[in-house]
């Protein structure tokens, strides 16, 4: 896979790719990451990338020139199966998006700013809006991270345990079940004597029902009309 960000602040986004799993991805060849500088498509002395909105307001929003240009160079290289735009207003991001981008080749995405971009690369360019939460960020560096670490994660390969990726949270419309490690008493607080038996079955159905009494309690509207 390989993913490519445009973005005015290039350096918020170096930690997010350069520790942990996703610095593990990269290594192994399993996803390329592009980081590009949107003020190397500007023109003019200054490499202006925002200006005021017409009909006045507070705020600048980001240019349609060299957010084209920068598109279409990165276009003229590859073929994107996606063009996103990191927006509130897009589609919320949940784990059945990460699976389906996760079985993506090519991804491109814009990372806003200011006030927002011109509305004509919304509508010429952009192909998914995609949000990660009903709130404003002061711009899409930090939701693409997010978004990217979702899929990324995801990738055959990326987790030591690939089974992991499989049993977290909201892979099938459950929170994860509660989890222990040693040691097994601590304070007078025992481990669950089940999670001691060695008795697989048992120990995959007691995470099951308490994987459903946790979202029952936290996040009811997760669950499935039949459990």
């Amino acid at each position: 896979m390989r993913i490519d960000i445009l973005t005015v602040l290039p350096k918020l986004l170096e930690s997010p790719f350069g520790d942990s799993i996703l610095k593990r991805a990269r290594e192994k060849g399993l996803v390329e990451i592009g980081i590009h500088n949107i003020r190397d498509y500007a023109t003019g002395k200054h490499k202006s990338v925002d200006d005021y909105a017409f009909g006045g307001g507070a705020g600048m929003v980001m240019m349609v020139e060299p957010l084209a240009a920068a598109i279409e160079d990165l276009k003229s290289k590859r073929k994107y199966d996606e063009v996103i735009y990191m927006s509130p207003d897009g589609e919320m991001l949940d784990q059945k998006m990460a699976n389906q981008y996760s079985l993506k080749k090519n991804l491109l995405i814009l990372c806003g700013h200011y006030k927002g971009v011109d509305e004509r690369i919304r509508q010429h360019f952009i192909t998914k809006e995609i949000s990660i939460g009903n709130y404003v960020l002061s711009g899409g560096e930090l939701a693409a991270a997010v978004f990217c670490d979702a899929v990324i994660r995801l990738l055959p390969g990326v987790l030591n345990d690939e089974t992991s990726a499989l049993s977290d949270s909201f892979q099938d419309d459950l929170l994860a079940p509660p989890v222990y490690t040693r040691p097994a008493v601590f304070r007078g607080m025992k481990v669950p004597d089940i999670l001691l038996s060695g008795n697989t079955p048992e120990v995959e159905q007691w995470r099951h029902d308490e994987a459903v009494k946790r979202t029952k309690e936290k996040r009811p509207g997760l669950m499935k009309k039949d459990e």
